[in-house]
């Protein structure tokens, strides 16, 4: 990373007049300019892993993006040095490759106006600061952290909010050469304009806000020579020429000075909307402190990055009513349905039920429309049993065929693949040995099967499954508890789980009859 030291600020910036008054400003209006190639920008700060915050401001990005034939930009913002979290800023890269929100541009594969991360731009920085110095609207700034302490201590003692009370802004060049030659500490401030701001946010309409009177100047270059948030942000967006900003709502009240720094330089502002918070199910706000609404958490409980996308968009609109009718709907759907337009004003809280519905129907969607992606979740499963079931590997059902109609079975019963191969859905992979409650006689056994098998024009369902059963063994004169005991002993080896009928349904016709036999063959 490169600092910027304030001998190489001292030596690019001229010290001037800070008296002279900048121009008339004139109110900015966000019209669409349908001209203009759209590029929009993901800008998080690798301060944190993300979150579905995060994600769900990557995505609706993306897809305003790809809607409009244009351009998605992933830049790296940590000016903030002293936050930044190891990993993190290659980690956000591979959460967005995860979930197929892949960027034209980023940091790994770089466009013409790059670089794009942040500490990267230093000479960039240093030039268009110079540029507000020589127009009189930034200056040098020496207040201390103490007096800055106490002008927030006072504006609390006298219920007043606290903000710079722009002392610097009146110090003549005799007064700033003095303090430079003295080599005393410096940031440097942008002078804002006590005018009301005024601009069309594309999701919550006009906004108007006197930045002048709720804040002091804000400071654009750190003492220790980094840019700030603020004004890295505004001349990146220019040179990466960012015709639309879709960011959260939280940054709505920082817009009107953005756009007071894009007129300052003569540059045109991008448009811009802002996005509701996505809140937790209590109404909470989501944080990046917060282990279960991280990627990483989605993706060890077995949520595909498909399904996570779609019930992001359950919260807070932005799509066409066709949506609806899509079941397990793709990445593609999402882009032909996106309308910013339809996207509410208002926060929206997560439904954790609605996030298993979405998993389970992408599970349904890979295995009925996608060959490839069915063969994918067939070696999951695979892979998963294995895993679990590693002790019991000589005695593992794992062929092909009963792994898939195994999947199809569970489609609408599971949440994630994980729930195949827990608990007592164990009996599907792990072949039993011998039970000491399977009582049955071999050859009534081998009537059963040869009944289930032969009997191919009847749906193998619970209902028909447990009328058969409860007739066989009423025909044969044996006690229904006893036979239905020793049955589970047959196909499962467990004293528990699902009921006999629902067991053998879930096996299907074959695999019961397989198990049937198999259990015969041991008397």
């Amino acid at each position: 990373m490169h600092m910027i030291q304030k001998s190489l600020l001292r030596k690019s910036i001229n010290v001037i007049s800070i008296c002279r008054t900048g121009a008339t400003r004139s109110l900015y209006s966000n019209v669409p300019d349908t001209s203009t190639t759209v590029r929009v920008r993901f800008a998080p700060s690798p301060t944190g892993f993300m979150h579905l915050g995060g994600l769900r401001t990557a995505l609706f990005n993306y897809l305003f993006a790809k809607s409009h034939g244009g351009k998605f930009i992933l830049r790296i913002e940590d000016t903030d040095q002293e936050r930044l979290v190891e990993g993190a800023t290659e980690q956000i890269y591979q959460d967005l490759k995860w979930a197929g929100i892949v960027p034209d541009e980023s940091p790994w594969n770089e466009g013409p106006y790059g670089p794009y991360v942040q500490s990267l731009r230093y000479d960039i920085y240093k030039q268009e600061v110079k540029k507000l110095m020589e127009d009189g609207r930034a200056y040098y700034c020496f207040c201390s952290e103490r007096r800055l302490d106490l002008l927030r201590k006072d504006a609390v003692r006298l219920r007043q909010v606290p903000k710079y009370d722009n002392k610097c802004r009146h110090l003549t060049p005799g007064q700033i050469a003095e303090r430079l030659a003295k080599n005393d500490k410096f940031c440097i401030r942008f002078k804002l304009d006590s005018k009301a701001d005024e601009f069309q946010d594309l999701i919550y309409g006009k906004i108007v806000y006197f930045v002048a009177q709720n804040e002091g100047d804000p400071v654009i270059i750190k003492s220790d020579g980094f840019p700030t948030y603020h004004f890295a942000n505004v001349v990146d967006d220019h040179h990466m020429k960012i015709s639309h900003v879709l960011r959260g709502v939280e940054w709505q009240i920082s817009t009107p000075k953005h756009i007071q720094m894009f007129q300052a330089f003569g540059w045109r502002p991008p448009q811009y909307a802002h996005l509701p918070l996505v809140m937790n199910s209590n109404g909470s706000k989501l944080s990046k402190r917060q282990g279960d609404v991280q990627l990483e958490h989605y993706r060890s409980i077995g949520i595909f990055p498909q399904a996570l996308l779609n019930f992001i968009t359950q919260s807070g609109g932005g799509f066409d009513r066709e949506l609806i009718d899509i079941t397990g709907p793709q990445l593609k759907d999402l882009v032909d349905n996106f309308d910013i337009k339809k996207i509410n004003a208002h926060s929206s809280r997560l439904n954790p039920d609605l996030l298993w519905q979405c998993n389970r129907e992408e599970i349904a969607h890979q295995l009925k429309h996608s060959p490839e992606k069915a063969d994918g979740l067939v070696k999951e499963v695979i892979r998963m049993v294995r895993e679990e079931y590693k002790d019991h590997l000589k005695s593992l059902d794992l062929d092909e065929k009963h792994v898939r109609e195994v999947l199809e079975w569970s489609i609408t019963r599971i949440g994630s693949l994980q729930d195949l191969v827990k608990g007592k859905l164990s009996f599907l992979w792990v072949l039993p040995q011998r039970s000491k409650d399977a009582i049955i006689d071999a050859d009534i056994l081998k009537v059963l099967a040869k009944n289930f098998a032969t009997e191919t024009d009847v749906p193998f369902t619970k209902a028909y499954i447990s009328d058969f059963l409860k007739a066989f063994a009423k025909r044969n004169q044996i006690a229904f508890d006893q036979f239905m005991k020793s049955l589970r002993g047959s196909l499962s080896g467990l004293r528990e789980g699902p009921g006999v009928a629902e067991m053998m349904e879930i096996l299907g016709r074959e695999k019961t009859v397989e198990r049937i036999l198999l259990a015969a063959k041991r008397k």
